[in-house]
């Protein structure tokens, strides 16, 4: 399978020093390192009026990433699409595809914050079908032909939208799901799958899901990528949970806080980890020395395929600076080259 790295969020953790100057160029200088040691790619995320700070606009973050990098692709881990005007995003899709030279994926998903759709003046209740229209006009606008919508959420005049991505039919679309209808959605629309962070046996049923959808809409079931983002630590200097454990549990216990937390003031830090959510973290965290890391990733190549992506979402707000970077060193070294299918 293929390794990525991500999902960057650029989030300033209360307990962080540094500037979000700071933060941002550290971001830009990962991708290069990363594009170095052999990387598929780099993946990003975003949320919006988050107190932390959380990453609200990914591609112009990609394009920096783009304008330093060349091989490694760049992909959004999910982009909102709901928030976003769809002929809007073509254009700034295009943009860092050119500047790329063709390396972006675009990873989309409907959203759940209310406070989001709410601040976008989006409806939640039409998520999945807004969904649904950007891929129509997205794939219209990077056609030779005109855009004129999808004939429910969005109506324009027969434009022609220039220039073209470098890609043939544009960047490849991935959709984020975790409900079985949506994860069809995929299969249906989309060029590849993006998970959270599912086990084996859960991807290889949602892989089937992908591909049942893929066939009864008359597509080549073989073509759709199938991908997934876990929480990923590698550490051989110690317990490997104890180094990552308040990082991983600031992380997932954001998610929570950001869908309670209106217009909160910056700089709160989370509760003790309760024991039920250290057992179910532990779970949902892949980590240890890096043959411990090796052996529960070949599990997901088993399942993914020599085209499948994993992204190992080393990228924890709070981790300490010298340890993130030792461990993204592990991951390089001693796993990416016993798990992919290109170094």
């Amino acid at each position: 399978m293929r390794l990525g790295f991500g999902l960057v969020t650029v989030q300033h953790h209360p307990d962080d020093p540094r500037t979000d100057v700071e933060l941002y160029r550290e971001a830009i200088e990962i991708a290069v390192e990363l594009e170095s040691a052999g990387f598929d790619s780099i993946w990003t995320s975003e949320h919006h009026f988050v107190d932390d700070g959380y990453l609200p606009a990914q591609l112009p973050l990609l394009a920096a990433m783009a304008a330093r990098t060349e091989r490694i692709r760049l992909g959004t881990g999910v982009l909102l699409a709901p928030m976003f005007d769809p002929l809007r995003l073509a254009e700034d899709a295009v943009v860092v595809d050119l500047i790329s030279g063709g390396r972006l994926d675009l990873g989309l998903g409907i959203g759940w914050r209310e406070e989001e759709f709410d601040g976008f003046g989006i409806s939640m209740r039409e998520r999945g079908s807004r969904l649904e229209g950007h891929l129509a006009v997205l794939r219209q606008a990077w056609s030779d032909g005109t855009v004129t919508g999808d004939g429910r959420h969005f109506a324009y005049p027969g434009l022609r939208v220039t220039p073209k991505p470098a890609q043939p039919d544009g960047p490849p679309i991935w959709l984020g799901a975790g409900a079985e209808a949506a994860v069809r959605r995929a299969g249906r629309l989309a060029d590849g799958y993006l998970a959270g962070p599912a086990s084996p046996e859960g991807m290889a049923r949602r892989r089937g899901w992908v591909r049942e959808a893929a066939e009864a809409a008359g597509r080549d079931p073989d073509a759709a990528r199938i991908g997934l983002y876990r929480p990923t630590f590698v550490w051989r200097d110690g317990d490997a949970w104890n180094t990552v454990r308040d990082a991983a549990w600031y992380m997932d216990w954001k998610y929570g806080d950001m869908e309670t937390a209106r217009g909160k003031q910056a700089g709160e830090r989370p509760p003790p980890m309760p024991a039920e959510d250290e057992e179910r973290l532990r779970r949902q965290t892949t980590f240890g020395t890096p043959e411990e890391v090796v052996a529960q990733l070949r599990a997901y190549a088993n399942v993914l395929g020599d085209d499948g992506l994993y992204v190992a979402r080393a990228h924890f707000p709070g981790l300490d600076p010298e340890i993130a970077a030792a461990s993204r060193r592990l991951l390089a070294s001693e796993v990416l080259p016993h798990v992919t299918s290109r170094t």
